[in-house]
């Protein structure tokens, strides 16, 4: 049977057990989270890092001249790595997402991460990082590079960059 709208009574006409069907029937549809303690969800936002300069202390450079590439990397290093010796001649900062990993600089500068945390990588200073966990070591790193331009440069005799 359709329903009828007459004189906008949407129900008018309808049989009663329809109308208890159809209004029992949107009570079983589930509840979207956000909405189920009767409060919207709140969007939270949480700053990991914002600075004008690297971890280490030095002073950003500015930012290249050229067409903008911006490259997005998701890192993996297994338990007990140690990446070569690099670096990053363009401005970059991370998250690690998973594990822990030690940042060392070539003058021995170092800095702890852990899961959750953020950093804002030095630029043309030689690193490196080490996963000093027991699980591997998940980072996802933001470049704010030029086109055609290399994001990581190897120290000499460094081996593979990531």
């Amino acid at each position: 049977m359709a329903l009828q709208v007459q004189n906008k009574r949407p129900l008018s006409g309808c049989r009663p057990w329809l109308a208890l069907l159809l209004l029992g029937g949107s009570l079983l549809l589930p509840v979207p989270p956000a909405l189920a303690d009767g409060e919207p969800a709140a969007v939270k936002v949480r700053t990991l890092v914002k600075a004008g300069e690297a971890w280490n202390g030095t002073r950003l450079p500015a930012y290249p001249k050229g067409e903008p590439e911006i490259t997005v990397l998701h890192i993996t290093i297994p338990p007990g790595v140690q990446l070569p010796m690099h670096t990053h001649p363009v401005i970059n900062a991370g998250m690690l997402i998973r594990g822990q990993l030690l940042v060392t600089s070539k003058e021995g500068a170092r800095l702890q991460l852990k899961a959750g945390e953020g950093l804002i990588e030095m630029v043309n200073q030689p690193h490196y990082g080490t996963n000093n966990g027991n699980e591997p070591a998940e980072i996802v790193v933001v470049y704010a590079g030029e086109k055609g331009k290399p994001i990581t440069v190897l120290e000499p005799a460094a081996g593979k960059a990531p």
